[in-house]
Formats: structure tokens, sequence, C-alpha cells
């Protein structure tokens, strides 16, 4: 789905996106077909799928739990530092496209980690295409370390300590992978050690998962922002906790559709959440695999929804309010956002 840039009503040339960070995006998310099939022959990795167009009829879901089958499977081309530098890479290049001028990217180390890739291999070279991101395409980063919720919380501790050496290169912990039936709360320990560690804590609940989960995220996890919470809109008390705090909630517009978690974009919530206060963004989460990045979340909801300019520029500014930035860096991205 490729956005559709607005016309410039001064020469009436396509204007270019609208500058907004992207704070909920799963690196391993990104891999799209080409650069699957050129990794698997790289490394030698044989894919069950004879060309790129028989895997991209692949990706419909019905489900979280059936996307990450495949996401899972695919992983198996990711091998190399040079690997996951081509990945993070590729990712930049579309997203300086997007209109993207600050990225949070998530990667899951238990899941290369159990193939035999050591977590220092993912960090170095997620960190080389990272380091030039900002010369290279305008775009400052942050890391996350994502822990997977159907896993063990002691696979979670034992990832935590066996990152305590690159930790000066991660900012944010945060939890994803299938929510049903894994509550925040299982990890309660590990996210205690990341906050003394003085890492910042998000994420994902209230997916497919209750509002109860989002009331455990924020109570016993401590997070900075909810990732999704799309169902925190079930609970009224979570509602007006949510918006009284000003609590960060990630969207991924395109993902609910795609998983199911909503029918139809024209009836997603987000613009009720708006309304009542919330302090919303809108993100890609895995684009290769749900139709499109950052830009084209923001089209779509557009299209769909009917929102207007003035609320597109709301939620780009919520999302650089929501980023971990330095106020500086902030108050220089939404300078950006209003002279847009």
């Amino acid at each position: 789905m490729p956005s559709t840039p607005a016309p410039s009503p001064s020469t009436g040339a396509p204007r270019p996106p609208l500058p907004k960070a992207e704070l909920h995006l799963h690196i391993e998310g990104t891999l799209e077909p080409e650069l699957a099939f050129a990794l698997a022959e790289r490394n030698g990795v044989k894919l069950p799928y004879a060309t790129q167009d028989e895997l991209r009829r692949a990706y419909s879901f019905a489900d979280l739990q059936s996307f990450l089958n495949l996401y899972y499977a695919l992983m198996a081309v990711l091998c190399t530092e040079d690997d996951f530098a081509d990945l993070a890479d590729a990712y930049l290049a579309r997203a300086e496209a997007q209109g993207v001028r600050h990225a949070e990217i998530f990667f899951d180390p238990q899941a290369h980690t159990a193939r035999g890739v050591p977590i220092g291999t993912v960090i170095r070279g997620l960190a080389r295409a990272l380091d030039g991101a900002q010369e290279t395409y305008g775009i400052s980063t942050r890391l996350i370390m994502c822990f997977l919720r159907d896993e063990s919380a002691d696979s979670a501790l034992e990832t935590f300590e066996a990152a305590r050496p690159y930790l000066d290169r991660i900012t944010a912990v945060g939890l994803d992978s299938a929510e049903v039936g894994h509550p925040p709360s299982k990890f309660k320990e590990v996210y205690a050690l990341a906050r003394e560690a003085g890492l910042k804590c998000v994420a994902h609940a209230g997916e497919e998962g209750p509002p109860a989960y989002v009331w455990e995220a924020l109570d016993v996890l401590g997070v900075d922002r909810i990732d999704h919470g799309v169902r925190s809109m079930e609970d009224e008390r979570l509602v007006a906790r949510l918006a009284a705090d000003q609590v960060p909630l990630t969207l991924c517009p395109l993902s609910n559709v795609r998983l199911r978690v909503i029918d139809d974009l024209a009836a997603h919530p987000l613009p009720a959440m708006l309304d009542a206060g919330l302090l919303v963004t809108v993100n890609s989460d895995d684009p290769a695999y749900f139709g499109g990045y950052a830009d084209d979340n923001f089209t779509a909801v557009r299209d769909a929804l009917g929102l207007g300019e003035e609320t597109l520029r709301t939620l780009a500014r919520n999302s650089f309010r929501a980023a971990f930035l330095d106020e500086a860096t902030r108050a220089k991205y939404l300078a950006e956002v209003d002279a847009h």
C-alpha cells in the first residue's frame, strides 16, 4: 500500500511526508521477500517458498499466531553481523522516504540465540547500520531489546544478563510475541533489573490480550509506553488513567487489520482514542508483512477514517512527544512538524 503524498498547495508538486517518529517497529518484521531470498542464497538457507511472489502470497494471516509462525521461520536467513546490518539499513532507507526522522527499533534476541546466533552478533550488526543512520538518512535511532513473552521468565532473565555488555547500545526493554496467556506480570523480575540498569521500559499489551494486561504493564512492570493498547477502550477507568498520565500508546493500524484484531480499518478506535485525550501514535509494526511502512499507515488512517490534516499533524507531534529523546532534539523535531 504505497503512500500517496498530498500535493503542495503552492506548487502542486507532491509534498514530502509529515516528519514523524516511528516507535513500534520490529526490525525482523521489515524483512522483505527480496532481501529474504538474497540472504538465503548468501547463507545457504533453503526457504520453503520457490519464489518471492509465492512468499508474498503467504502473508495472509488469520491471527497473531499465524503471523508469528511465518515471522520466526523466515528469521533463519539472519545469521551474521552483515545480515543484521543489511536488514536495518534496508529499513532505514524506506523509513527516510516515509518521513521518519527518529526510529526506536525493537529486536528479538531470543529468536536468534535459539538458532545459535550470539546476541553480540545481533546487536553489533544492527548497531553498524544505526551508527550511520543520522548521517546517511537523517534519522536518529534507539534500540529496544524485547523479550518473547511465550518464552519463560528465566529465559528473559538469561537474555538480559547476556546483553549486559551491550547495554550502552540499548535504550529500553520491551515485551512482544504471543500475548494471550502470557500476562506482563510474568516478567516483573527482569523489568525491575532493566529499571535498575537505567533503561526505559515498554510492553505490548491490549492487542489480543485484555485491558487487565495494560494495567499490569503499568503497575507491575512500570512501563513508560504501551505498545498497541487498542483494547484499553473496553475499560473506562483505564482510559481515564491513560489520559490523566498521558501514557503513550503506539498504535499500528494496518497490523491490527492484517491480524484480525480489528475487522475493518474504518472501525478503528483511533478517533475515539484521540477524543478521549489519549496520547496515541501511528506506527507500522511489521511492515514487510502488514502492507505498509510508517507513512503508509498515516495515509491509510487518513483515508479510512477521514482524518484531517491537523489530526495527522497531532499524530506526528505525539510521536515525538512519546519518543525517548532529550528535550532539545524533541523541540527540533516538533518544529519540523509545525513547519511542514
